[in-house]
């Protein structure tokens, strides 16, 4: 299936309408791409293969080719890397942290940018520089969604995905302290379960994951 995406908005309209971006860190290039397929099956359209992925941008290549899954690129630490992303077929930018160059890369390129930040000063300075989204990670060690809901108490105006830690049960929490996403990573694609045989229980918890941002949605 061809996603009809062809703006920045377009696609972060379809960021925040899935409401949960897979985190794909798994040892293999291969691993990636039947990761993003298994993700696929359990009804989430979206994946983020992190540069530390071996042959991370060939992955992204490979799954944009599919045309099945919107790929994103995470852990992107400068603006080369950015560019190398996009070029390979990278829909959006995730950063860990605060990186401005990659803010510069994605404006010119029409692509959106989760800027990663955790302190209240990072999240302010990650969208005034320009940031669609805040990545604030790590949520979980920080507080979790009482944290999320502390922040956005003067900063209202801030889109928050929190990532890191992000479980199923804290799911309905986070949206009802104001996240507009999640981002999840071993919860749902862990390399164990690619390592052992188990890549079907990816495909169920993608759908469990997908499942849980609706019903709190629907309550928030």
């Amino acid at each position: 299936m061809t996603m009809p995406l062809n703006s920045r908005d377009d696609v972060l309209a379809h960021l925040l309408d899935v409401g949960i971006i897979p985190v794909v860190r798994v040892p293999t290039l291969d691993e990636a791409v039947q990761a993003a397929s298994l993700v696929e099956a359990g009804g989430v359209p979206v994946v983020e293969i992190t540069m530390t992925v071996p042959s991370a941008p060939e992955a992204i290549a490979a799954v944009a080719r599919a045309g099945r899954v919107l790929v994103g690129a995470g852990t992107v630490l400068s603006g080369a890397q950015a560019e190398a992303c996009l070029d390979a077929g990278a829909r959006f930018i995730v950063t860990p942290v605060l990186v401005p160059d990659v803010i510069d890369v994605c404006r010119a390129r029409d692509v959106p940018v989760i800027m990663g930040a955790l302190t209240p000063s990072e999240i302010l300075t990650a969208w005034r520089l320009g940031a669609d989204l805040v990545k604030v990670f790590p949520a979980h060690a920080v507080g979790g969604p009482a944290y999320l809901r502390a922040v956005l108490g003067p900063l209202p105006q801030i889109r928050l995905v929190p990532t890191g830690g992000v479980t199923l049960d804290s799911v309905p929490a986070f949206f009802a302290a104001g996240a507009v996403a999640i981002g999840v990573g071993g919860d749902v694609v862990n390399p164990r379960l690619l390592a052992t045989g188990q890549a079907d229980e990816i495909t169920a918890r993608a759908q469990a994951f997908s499942a849980a941002v609706r019903a709190a949605r629907q309550r928030a």
